[in-house]
């Protein structure tokens, strides 16, 4: 049984760390390097990085930054965005990545699920499924790029085929909660109780020691992805970064 963990999750754009609310109106925190170099000092469980430029753009990934905060990171690092095949993943293991995370990939072709475990090992690929809700208060797995729900891709279902083409954890991402620090509940993920037999991290909105005990309390969630809470202070969302391991 894997121990609990608490991960920091960061956006990057160009060579920049940045940070939104609701998958909008990013703004500039700082530099990655500095970011990861003080997650050192806190003893992290793991760092999880995704690149939104690279999930959008026609072109190979930023290899040479990423070598760079892979050289600094003295945690597990996972990278997501804009992974699409083989070659780019063991070009990321070969700088120091320990696992890759997929999104629109994964939506678009199962194989590559299949593919990237049976290579590299399940251990090493995490899909991540980002869920919002529409006006009725139902969700549905959300295409950031488009800005559109995916209403005819039933949620559940992608989460089973992720799972069966070979996924080894699942990172949740609740969308509308993203950066806004208001808390997830654990009634926002009443859908995970079927047992999917494989880690399930969840992310959104993580706002207090409290709100990240009570979610790694439950039988539902093996990791909580922590974003907004770990970087501002304040009302005033002064950047301070902060950390909180489990015992």
């Amino acid at each position: 049984m894997l121990r609990k963990r608490v991960i920091p999750t960061l956006l990057i754009r160009g060579n920049k760390l940045i940070k939104g609310v609701k998958f909008k109106n990013h703004s500039y925190v700082g530099d990655p390097i500095n970011i990861v170099k003080i997650f050192n000092e806190k003893y992290v469980d793991e760092l999880l990085i995704f690149d939104i430029d690279f999930s959008i753009l026609k072109q190979d990934l930023n290899y040479k930054l990423l070598k760079e905060i892979s050289g600094e990171c003295n945690m597990p690092l996972t990278y997501g965005g804009g992974i699409n095949n083989v070659d780019q993943v063991r070009k990321l293991f070969a700088i120091g990545i320990e696992k890759i995370s997929i999104n629109s990939s994964a939506i678009q072709n199962y194989k590559l699920i299949k593919s990237l475990s049976s290579t590299f090992g399940s251990q090493s690929v995490m899909v991540t499924v980002d869920l919002k809700k529409n006006i009725f208060g139902n969700y549905y797995v959300f295409d950031w790029r488009k800005n559109k729900l995916l209403k005819k891709l039933n949620y559940q279902d992608h989460i089973k085929f992720c799972v069966e083409n070979g996924a080894g954890e699942v990172l949740i991402n609740i969308v509308d909660n993203e950066g806004t620090l208001k808390g997830l509940n654990l009634n926002e993920l009443n859908f995970l109780k079927g047992d999917y037999k494989l880690p399930i991290i969840v992310s959104g909105g993580i706002n207090s020691t409290e709100n990240i005990n009570n979610l790694l309390k439950s039988d539902l969630v093996d990791a909580v992805g922590v974003g907004a809470n770990f970087i501002f202070h304040g009302p005033h969302k002064g950047v301070v970064i902060s950390y909180y391991r489990t015992s």
